[in-house]
């Protein structure tokens, strides 16, 4: 977790999946009660499945429902899979984090 100009950066690592969701759901959500703009960074993502992109719509849901600003970052195999399903507005999916923190500031 990082903190650049009052947007908080999450950087994952490794698989986002039905084995790792649960933690990555419970992490975020306590991390929403900072209530500031936040990026999710997946670059570093290996794998992502039906499970974590759940996670990420559920993710979604709540800060729009907390009207909290948030971003998702993903290497090109985490986009194609977000992209393939058509969440790539939804999750305010950018290629980078530089355009994921401008995206945040505007």
């Amino acid at each position: 977790m990082d903190v650049k100009t009052n947007i908080i950066v999450f950087t994952f690592k490794g698989q986002l999946d039905a084995f790792s969701e649960k933690q990555f759901k419970t992490f975020v959500t306590n991390n929403l009660k900072n209530e500031l703009p936040f990026v999710i960074d997946l670059s570093k993502i290996d794998f992502l499945d039906s499970s974590g992109l759940g996670a990420l719509v559920q993710t979604a849901k709540e800060c729009k429902k907390l009207k909290l600003g948030f971003s998702v970052v993903g290497n090109s195999r985490v986009a194609q899979t977000i992209k393939l399903v058509r969440l790539g507005e939804f999750l305010n999916l950018k290629s980078s984090l530089e355009d994921a923190i401008t995206y945040l500031k505007n």
